[in-house]
């Protein structure tokens, strides 16, 4: 009988070593080539794994990352079964299981989980409702305290806030609020940890003293965007950003630049306008667009029109459900719509046209996998080679359609090998706007240079751009590391031909994405 039992034993230990799929904790839903596999995680408590989506997880998610938020196993690890899924717009961000997944507005590809019998450290799966104490957004609130609106409307406008607050089920594990009067000059009233109780936070903007003075949005907006969002002030790392603007009338001051910086440090900033400008009014109005240049996207989801304050109780549930759409929350940065990336590419007689085109094919696929928009990433390209050219600036296609047809036009030059001169030239023409993280160089080339390219790369890492050099066929690997930002290793690609690019592309978009992480 022990016999028999033994021979039970490893015949359930073998089938077991045959059907599970041994992972990493980065391996990545897009990684494994089967359907339905049954796949074993090991523990991943040392490690922070990307995961995007809830429930239903973009293949660029690490699978035990997702299967952990999922509440199918703890950090520990376990098994987990991976389901391949189409493509969708809109994967949902959300915190569970101590992971916080980001949204990600979409990718080609997707994967479900499904529990696994074999698992030791299984926990029950748990789909959270969508409302918004799951949201863990950071919200400032921005509130009219000018000559504009009065004493009165003033506390009809706190009135409307404390209800908007309740709505949101503020919370230490929820929603965090804060709060800033524009008026003269912004004033800070209380930051995003200060209340994290919902009683707390009503009695706190109940407290909140009228000040008077001029409709200075666009400082308030300014200061609110450079200083709110700071760790030090309560920020949530990977938390969405929001800025609820509220203005009686219009702005005394001019709002555009502020609501730039806004948008290039990841804040969703929603204008709710009171009480219009009557038609007798629009002349003295300094700039009728005003709600538009504000926002973080000018398509009526950040715009939001009450026409007066004895109204505004019904427009408190709309308004709760519009910030908590955490799909629509377009200026939310990750890496996939944040990141700046210039091309240089090695247009030299030995290259071949045909080779040409399967480097313009690699190129395509890393921008493919970026969310090009007007307020995304940005592509940008030049061409070297003794001479320079710039083929397309970060700023002249903002779809990513526009972007990989202008890649694919690129006609090839043909000539000597200059990389130096082309860095130079790339980092004058490409990039003008900076930012932790977010300005990146990849360099293709196929030979030696002929001049030096090692002081251009550091004149353009002192500038904040993060440079991958990625070689082919006969590319000294000395030029390659010579280029690429630290560490060396993590920043050079190298393939014997031209056909292996195609290999490289993930490695290349994980890598500017681990760079951005990092710095952000």
């Amino acid at each position: 009988l022990s016999y028999l039992f033994i021979i039970i034993y490893l015949l359930v230990i073998y089938h077991l070593l045959c059907v599970l799929l041994p992972v990493t904790c980065m391996t990545r839903g897009a990684d494994l080539a089967e359907d339905g596999p049954l796949v074993l995680c090991p523990d991943c408590s040392q490690y922070r794994m990307s995961v995007f989506g809830t429930g239903v997880y973009a293949s660029v998610s690490s699978v035990c990352g997702a299967a952990i938020h999922r509440g199918i196993f703890g950090r520990s690890g376990g098994t987990v079964r991976v389901h391949k899924l189409k493509g969708r717009h809109s994967y949902m961000s959300s915190y569970a299981h101590g992971v916080q997944s980001q949204a990600l507005s979409h990718w080609t590809s997707s994967f479900s989980l499904s529990s696994s019998h074999t698992s030791t450290t299984a926990l029950p799966a748990v789909t959270k409702p969508n409302v918004c104490s799951d949201c863990q957004l950071d919200i400032a609130m921005v509130i009219d305290s000018s000559n504009n609106i009065g004493r009165r409307r003033f506390n009809l406008q706190k009135n409307f806030i404390t209800k908007l607050a309740a709505m949101l089920k503020v919370g230490p594990t929820g929603p965090h609020v804060g709060l800033v009067q524009a008026s003269g000059s912004p004033q800070t009233e209380f930051l995003l940890t200060n209340y994290t109780q919902p009683k707390e936070l009503l009695f706190a903007i109940k407290e909140v003293a009228y000040l008077g003075g001029d409709t200075n949005t666009g400082k308030a907006i300014m200061h609110t965007a450079e200083t709110f969002y700071t760790q030090e002030n309560g920020g949530r790392r990977g938390h969405p950003r929001v800025m609820v603007v509220l203005i009686d009338g219009w702005p005394s001051d001019d709002l555009e630049q502020a609501a730039m910086l806004a948008r290039e440090s990841g804040i969703n900033v929603f204008m709710v306008s009171v009480a219009k400008p009557a038609p007798e009014e629009l002349g003295m109005v300094r700039d009728k667009d005003f709600v538009q240049k504000a926002v973080c996207k000018d398509n009526a989801h950040f715009s939001y029109s009450i026409p007066s304050w004895f109204s505004t109780t019904k427009h408190v549930k709309p308004l709760t459900q519009r910030l908590c759409s955490l799909d629509g929350l377009l200026c939310s940065k990750t890496c996939y719509n944040s990141v700046n990336i210039g091309f240089l590419i090695d247009g030299s007689s030995s290259i071949g046209d045909s080779n040409f085109r399967m480097m313009l094919d690699f190129l395509a696929g890393i921008a493919r996998s970026f969310d090009i928009s007007d307020i995304g990433a940005r592509i940008g390209a030049v061409q070297f080679t003794y001479d320079q050219r710039l083929e397309f600036g970060l700023f002249d296609h903002p779809r990513k359609e526009d972007t990989i047809n202008a890649l694919r036009r690129i006609s090839y030059m043909s000539g000597g090998t200059a990389t130096g001169a082309g860095i130079t030239y790339a980092i004058q023409n490409l990039f003008r706007r900076t930012g932790p993280g977010r300005n990146f160089l990849i360099i293709i080339t196929d030979g030696q240079s002929y001049d030096d390219v090692q002081l251009p790369a550091l004149e353009g890492q002192k500038k904040g751009i993060t440079i991958f050099s990625v070689g082919v066929a006969w590319a000294p690997l000395e030029d390659l590391k010579a280029m690429a930002s630290e560490p060396k290793e993590g920043h050079t690609f190298f393939t014997r031909d031209f056909i292996g690019l195609a290999e490289i592309v993930p490695a290349v978009v994980r890598g500017i994405c681990r760079d951005f992480n990092d710095k952000n």
